[in-house]
């Protein structure tokens, strides 16, 4: 096949597509007429009915009578003004330790022997304390029972939640480096 010939059925081809896409177009204002029709009888259909609307329910009412009923906050119901069980002094002056949490403090060794016993202690701070029993120490009012070699033992105060306190053992371990 020549260039010339091949030149003539692409251009064959090509007016033939361009016919195809003049059907239907008439020379109206606004294009298609059928597309106006439709438009126009969709217009005038009636509307669908509307659901109907929803039931509402009746609910039973209640009235909340509390007036003479005891008040749950009120210091009758926690133990605050009795005198029994442990309690944190509050006129003991804190110690350093006291400060820090007893998760944030290490033992990292001990001094002496027997009774003179003392643990060493490194704070957040990055300083060094000696430990002995009777210090105390956490920010739980932790009070230090005894000292050995490789732990240190101590009574912490607790609330109960009730407005009284709660003594709860806790240890402090030697780090193994």
């Amino acid at each position: 096949m020549t260039s010339n010939a091949l030149r003539g059925l692409v251009c064959l081809a090509a007016v033939a597509a361009l016919a195809g896409c003049g059907r239907g177009i008439t020379s109206e204002p606004g294009g298609a007429p059928n597309l106006e029709e439709w438009v126009a009888n969709v217009r005038a259909r009636p509307a669908p009915p509307l659901d109907p609307l929803p039931v509402m329910q009746q609910f039973e009412t209640f009235e909340y009578a509390a007036q003479g009923m005891r008040d749950p906050f009120s210091a009758a119901f926690t133990n605050e003004g009795s005198g029994s069980g442990p309690r944190p002094d509050s006129n003991r002056r804190k110690q350093t330790l006291e400060q820090f949490p007893l998760d944030g403090l290490d033992m990292v060794g001990s001094l002496g022997a027997g009774s003179s016993l003392k643990a060493l202690v490194l704070a957040p701070d990055k300083v060094t304390y000696q430990v002995s029993p009777g210090v105390y120490m956490g920010q739980n009012d932790g009070r230090v029972t005894s000292v050995s070699e490789d732990r240190i033992e101590l009574v912490e105060l607790v609330p109960d939640g009730a407005g009284g306190w709660l003594e709860r053992p806790a240890s402090i371990a030697l780090e193994d480096n």
